[in-house]
């Protein structure tokens, strides 16, 4: 009996031990990445702040308290296993519909001329499309493992874009806010693409549709040039922004001029001129002033913060222990990338703009508090890895 127990025991500490994983990494850069966007949103901000509120910290002491709630919510939604948003992503799917019609009611904000907000109580704000954005995350996900292998045929494909059209199309019609809708959609049809055996079609439809847009653009864009449209407005600028300078241009070359004006080391920290002039410039035009105030160099450190962000998610992803737990975190990985692709276009000129906020880095309560939670999501799927010794 003796000799027995002691094969039984030797056997079970040769077998290999379950080591349990935390991505600490994914939280260093987040937290580097924080800090980084609430210094530059004082530096950006204070002139404007000072201004307006009379306290040069005004938009930086909102932030800071935004991200101190946001990352007290990482810790605590990190702790819950994800599984269990599978039994409530169809309600908050549906509650983040509702949310975005309450935008149409008197219920809802306009703010710089676009009606995207919700009021709520202590003259506070809220933006119903950041729900959809997880909601979408949270329920696609759900929608691909109830299709299972069905997934390969057009009838699966046709349900998952139906529920992310539909969220899209709520977005865009509700809250008139095609960037988020473009978001939403990219979303849903990345997921569709990387749960699909095949990829040469989807790389077809992709690069068609995109130069399908561009042509379409530049075609309305001399056809339409008297247009009263806000959009066309836009797109002309883009076109042109030196011929539109007086007319919605303005933001744009005043940011074009700072990351000329700024080098490839930029003018100092707090020295930004243009900081003064560029209309609402700690929202989605941020990334000109750290580009005038460290440079070029600045700019490349920002984007490589990010890409060392996404590659752990993607690590998080490819490592999950389920189907729906690696789609989650693709979810979150190609809202962040996607709306950094987009923010620095609008920057630079490359697209008309959008109204996209750089992450983490850009002003904004309502965004800051939905990534955090992405975040924090994330960091639960992770938590879940398990790794043989």
């Amino acid at each position: 009996m003796g000799n027995a127990g002691k094969r039984r025991k030797s056997r079970r500490d040769n077998r290999p031990e379950n080591i349990r994983y935390y991505d600490y990494s994914l939280l260093a850069i987040l937290i580097f990445l924080v800090c980084f966007g609430l210094v530059m949103l004082y530096s950006t901000s204070s002139y404007s702040a000072l201004v307006s509120y009379g306290d040069s910290m005004h938009y930086f002491k909102r932030q800071a308290s935004f991200c101190v709630l946001g990352f007290i919510g990482i810790y605590v939604i990190s702790k819950i296993n994800y599984h269990v948003y599978a039994r409530h992503a169809k309600k908050l799917y549906f509650l983040s519909l509702g949310l975005m019609l309450l935008v149409q009611t008197p219920l809802g904000k306009e703010v710089n001329g676009a009606r995207r907000w919700i009021k709520l109580p202590g003259n506070q704000q809220f933006q119903p499309a950041e729900v959809a954005k997880i909601a979408v995350i949270l329920f696609i996900p759900l929608v691909i493992c109830a299709i299972g292998k069905q997934m390969n045929k057009w009838e699966g494909m046709k349900k998952v874009l139906i529920w992310g059209g539909i969220s899209a199309a709520c977005v865009y019609l509700w809250t008139d806010n095609l960037s988020t809708a473009i978001i939403v959609m990219g979303i849903s049809c990345v997921m569709l693409f990387v749960v699909h055996p095949k990829t040469a079609p989807f790389v077809v439809i992709a690069s068609g549709g995109l130069l399908a847009v561009i042509a379409m653009a530049r075609i309305l864009g001399a056809s339409m040039a008297d247009s009263g449209s806000f959009r066309m407005r836009r797109i002309l600028v883009w076109l042109d922004p030196e011929a539109h300078a007086s007319d919605g241009g303005y933001q744009v070359m005043q940011a074009l001029y700072a990351i000329g004006s700024g080098g490839f080391f930029g003018k100092g920290l707090g020295n930004s001129a243009q900081k003064m002039i560029i209309p609402e410039v700690q929202n989605d035009m941020i990334l000109s002033i750290v580009c005038e105030e460290l440079g070029v160099f600045g700019a490349i450190v920002i984007l490589l913060l990010f890409g060392m962000l996404l590659y752990r998610l993607l690590f998080i992803a490819q490592n999950a222990p389920d189907l729906y737990g690696s789609l989650i975190v693709t979810g979150i990985f190609v809202h962040i990338a996607l709306q950094v692709i987009l923010n620095v276009a609008v920057v630079i000129n490359l697209i008309p703009t959008t109204g996209i906020t750089l992450p983490f880095i850009s002003y904004g309560g309502t965004s800051i508090l939905f990534l955090m939670a992405e975040m924090g999501i994330a960091l639960g799927v992770s938590r879940r890895i398990q790794f043989n010794e």
